[in-house]
């Protein structure tokens, strides 16, 4: 597929408004702030990205069509009262293997990043910024994170296989980690933190979508208000 054939429609998520409504409320309390030097903005927190279960999705019905019939959600999306709105995207060839990337997926991400520094928290590592870029419209060059190849079951000191990795990139900076496959080591960990931390995860058939992406925003809202 050539490139020109490779990008999928992003529509605009119905909770965009918000990030603007926001974006205006975050300056003017930066203005009041009298200890922030001038010219310096407030540290945005991170926001560690998965890609499998989150991007690339699991288990659509409609091989190849451009809006996807998938399993039901644990919950439905904020506001949608159990009638889960339909998940937008593409097959695309990955190193030869098919994926489902969620275009929805990439307008909410779209939507978060003026309020987030993004990081890809993926085995994927730098073939988020070969594929993602060019094939979803995303920003691309986004930092990365770099696992070790021996990953897996009791190699990583903190429990899950990502820990170690996200503990020494965030070092105390706020973050919020969004995921498909969180389980409880995530969870002490990111209690035991002193930086504010949020964890979000997703149902891997339907990704990110606008219930995650206003959990996300509420928290960012938050930070702010401080």
């Amino acid at each position: 597929m050539g490139a020109a054939g490779c990008f999928t429609d992003l529509r605009r998520p119905r909770h965009i408004g918000r990030f603007a409504e926001l974006a205006g409320r975050t300056c003017v309390r930066a203005k009041e702030r009298a200890n922030t030097p001038i010219g310096c903005a407030p540290q945005r927190p991170l926001l560690l990205v998965d890609i499998d279960g989150v991007l690339s999705l699991f288990g659509p019905r409609e091989h190849g069509s451009a809006i996807a019939s998938v399993a039901p959600a644990v919950e439905a999306s904020a506001g949608e009262k159990g009638e889960e709105a339909p998940v937008s995207g593409s097959f695309h060839a990955i190193d030869g293997i098919p994926h489902f990337l969620s275009s929805t997926a990439a307008a909410h991400l779209l939507g978060l990043e003026p309020f987030f520094e993004l990081v890809w928290a993926s085995g994927w590592e730098e073939k988020a910024n070969e594929y993602l870029p060019r094939l979803l419209g995303l920003p691309a060059e986004l930092p990365y994170l770099r696992f070790a190849r021996s990953c897996g079951p009791g190699t990583s000191t903190l429990g899950h296989w990502k820990l170690d990795a996200i503990d020494a990139y965030a070092g105390e900076r706020a973050l919020a980690w969004i995921d498909d496959a969180l389980d409880a080591t995530c969870h002490e960990w990111a209690s035991a933190r002193s930086s504010p931390t949020l964890l979000v995860g997703t149902a891997p058939q339907r990704g990110l979508t606008t219930r995650e992406a206003q959990l996300l925003l509420d928290w960012a809202a938050s930070l702010a208000g401080r």
